[in-house]
C-alpha cells in the first residue's frame, strides 16, 4: 500500500524556521493634506528681496540698516514655517529652499542691526555660498517651473551681492539691489500664480509644470500615490 506525502505549508516548512504573514494587506497610511505653503514663502521672497535691493540702490538713507533688518526678520520666521509645511508634504526641493532661504534672511538681518567686525564680509561668504546652493537647486528643479525661474534670478542675485558686500564696489550694489527688485518681481508672481492655482484647483496663470510636477496638479489620485511606500516618513529610513 503507497502513501502520498503531505505537501500541506505546515509540513512544507523547514523546522526552526518561522514565517511571518505578509503584512501588505494590513498596511493601512493615512495621509493628511494641507494647503499649498508655497505662495507665503515666494511673498516672503518677494517682500524681503524688494527691501534690500532698494537698500542697495540708495533709496533709504545712510542710517537705515537697522529698520532694514527689522522689516526682513519676519521673511525668516514665515519662510521657517513654510519649511516645516514643506517637510510634511514631502516636498524636499521646496523645503530645503525655504529653509536655506530663512537663514539667509536671518543673518542678513542679524549683521545689518548688530553690525558686528567683518560682519560684512562674513555675509558676502554667506551670500557666494547661497548662490552656489541656488545653482546646485536649479539644475535639478526644471521640472517646477515657478521655483526653477525664483532661482534663476537667485543664483545672479545672491552672486552680485556677495561680490558687493566683499568689494563695496557701489555699482555693484546697485547691480544687486536691481537683480533684488527682480527677484522680488519674478517671486510675487510665482506666489499669485500658485495662490490662484491652489484656490481654483487648475493653472490659471501659466507657471510651466513638467513631468512629476504636473501630474501633482493635473493627475488623479492614483498618480499621487504611485509609489507612496518609497517616500520618506513611510520607508524604514531616510
Amino acid at each position: 500500500m503507497s502513501s502520498t506525502p503531505d505537501s500541506s505549508p505546515e509540513r512544507a516548512k523547514p523546522p526552526g524556521r518561522h514565517f511571518e504573514p505578509d503584512l501588505r494587506p494590513m498596511t493601512r497610511i493615512n495621509l493628511h493634506p494641507i494647503a499649498s505653503p508655497m505662495p507665503v514663502g515666494f511673498f516672503a521672497v518677494a517682500i524681503a528681496s524688494v527691501i534690500v535691493g532698494s537698500m542697495q540702490l540708495g533709496v533709504f538713507g545712510d542710517d537705515a540698516h537697522r529698520a532694514v533688518a527689522l522689516t526682513i526678520l519676519p521673511a525668516f520666521v514665515l519662510q521657517l514655517i513654510v519649511s516645516i509645511l514643506a517637510f510634511g508634504a514631502r516636498d524636499v526641493l521646496a523645503a530645503s529652499l525655504m529653509a536655506c532661504f530663512s537663514g539667509t534672511w536671518l543673518a542678513s538681518s542679524l549683521v545689518l542691526a548688530l553690525e558686528p567686525p567683518s560682519g560684512t564680509e562674513v555675509l558676502g561668504v554667506l551670500n557666494l555660498v547661497f548662490a552656489v546652493f541656488a545653482l546646485l537647486m536649479a539644475t535639478v528643479a526644471h521640472r517646477k517651473r515657478a521655483m526653477w525661474f525664483v532661482l534663476c534670478v537667485a543664483v545672479p542675485r545672491f552672486a552680485a551681492a556677495s561680490l558687493f558686500n566683499l568689494t563695496g564696489a557701489t555699482w555693484v550694489g546697485y547691480v544687486s539691489g536691481a537683480l533684488g527688485l527682480l527677484l522680488g518681481g519674478v517671486a510675487m508672481y510665482a506666489a499669485f500664480a500658485l495662490m490662484l492655482e491652489d484656490m481654483r484647483g487648475e493653472e490659471v496663470l501659466p507657471v510651466g509644470r513638467r513631468g512629476p510636477a504636473h501630474e501633482a496638479v493635473e493627475g488623479d489620485l492614483a498618480v499621487q500615490l504611485r509609489n507612496l511606500e518609497r517616500q520618506a516618513g513611510v520607508r524604514r529610513t531616510l
